[in-house]
């Protein structure tokens, strides 16, 4: 059952994410293209592919944390023995859960304090965009609690095979 949850979260939260790229990049793409051939923009464009950045940054860092792709310096727990490794990663893990608590209070606060506030060219409350950054770092926590058992124990990530952490951190 707990598998099933995680697979379909997974599923969900990269569905969600795909469609927040592909929105943004067709209204930046028929802005641009409307800009140079009527020599007009649509109003609204840049603040709205903003926005779903925002969204998209804060709910996908919840899937790059789950596979090993945000910066990290792991030679001390390689260096060390096993046992004391595996304290080391349960405190970064303790350390990331506690950070993640935090940034979910303090961006509820701040969301709740900018709900009066709205955007300058589609008027809606910057509530509605702020809202990603508490969405996203409780997706973080979720992701996190699925990966902690295999992390501190073994020191790995979830593998995928469209993702290589590695690769990537190696660019």
């Amino acid at each position: 059952m707990i598998d099933r949850f995680e697979n379909a979260l997974v599923a969900v939260n990269r569905w969600v994410l795909i469609l927040l790229l592909a929105a943004m990049s067709v209204i930046v793409f028929a802005n641009v293209v409307l800009r140079y051939t009527t020599n007009d923009s649509i109003v609204w464009a840049e603040e709205v592919a903003r926005h779903l950045m925002i969204w998209g940054t804060f709910l996908g860092a919840g899937l790059v944390l789950r596979f090993g792709g945000h910066v990290a310096i792991d030679n001390l727990h390689q260096a060390v023995p096993t046992p004391l490794a595996r304290v080391l990663r349960a405190l970064v893990v303790l350390l990331i859960a506690g950070f993640c608590v935090s940034m979910t209070y303090f961006s509820i606060v701040y969301t709740s304090v900018m709900r009066f506030q709205t955007t300058p060219a589609t008027g809606i409350s910057f509530a509605w965009i702020y809202s990603a950054l508490p969405a996203g770092f409780i997706l973080m926590l979720v992701h996190l609690a699925f990966l902690v058992r295999r992390y501190v124990i073994d020191g790995r990530f979830h593998e995928s095979p469209e993702m290589d952490a590695e690769a990537a951190a190696s660019l």
